[in-house]
């Protein structure tokens, strides 16, 4: 048997309290079965657990590790754990109309580590987060990513109502948004479908 590929599934917010853990849970646990019937290890990835601070290295990312070195042990520790995978899934929320800061400052610490590889872009909020989502699909394009075209919007049930509130100011997933996302479930599986056959073709480290 072929060696299995790596994906991993990151979820972006660092805000406490927050609700993204609860989402990407829910986003892993759809394609863990299909994942595991096609050869995928899947993993879960908290960029909050690496406490990065507003990018602070002296080198550039793109230098990285062929002219310089990080110096700074978060960046070392994300380096190495961005690294070991072969694709990912991003779970993202959307603040204020955009990217969160958070997962922007988490994208701009590496570059080598990323560039070539597929992804799948799963955003949430009120209306399903999908101008946070626009904005990363440019970025990880320009940073030449390979991006599924299928993004999975997930809007909490209600708008800005219960569920909403229980997700910003606890860090709830509210029940009725959880039935509503996991009725979704086929949006997820066709973006990881997608990826799925990105991950057959050549890797594009120069593309």
């Amino acid at each position: 048997m072929s060696v299995a590929k790596k994906v991993a599934v990151i979820a972006t917010s660092t805000r406490t309290p927050r609700v993204g853990p609860h989402v990407a849970d829910l986003v892993r646990s759809t394609i863990t079965k299909d994942a595991a019937e096609s050869n995928i290890d899947v993993f879960p990835v908290a960029v909050a657990d690496f406490n990065l601070p507003v990018f602070d290295e002296k080198a550039l990312p793109a230098q990285v590790p062929a002219l310089a070195k990080f110096e700074h042990a978060h960046s070392i520790a994300w380096s190495n754990e961005i690294a070991k995978y072969d694709g990912y899934v991003f779970v993202i929320p959307e603040y204020n109309y955009g990217m969160a800061g958070g997962t922007k400052n988490a994208i701009d610490y590496l570059y080598n580590e990323w560039i070539g590889k597929p992804v799948v872009i799963v955003s949430y909020g009120i209306g399903g987060g999908n101008r946070a989502s626009e904005q990363l699909q440019g970025t990880l394009e320009g940073m030449k990513l390979r991006v599924a075209g299928t993004r999975p919007a997930l809007a909490f049930s209600g708008g800005p109502g219960p569920d909403f509130i229980a997700a910003m100011s606890k860090g709830e997933l509210g029940e009725e948004s959880r039935k509503e996302w996991e009725g979704k479930s086929a949006d997820i599986l066709k973006a990881f479908g997608e990826l799925k056959q990105l991950l057959q073709e050549p890797p594009q480290p120069n593309a």
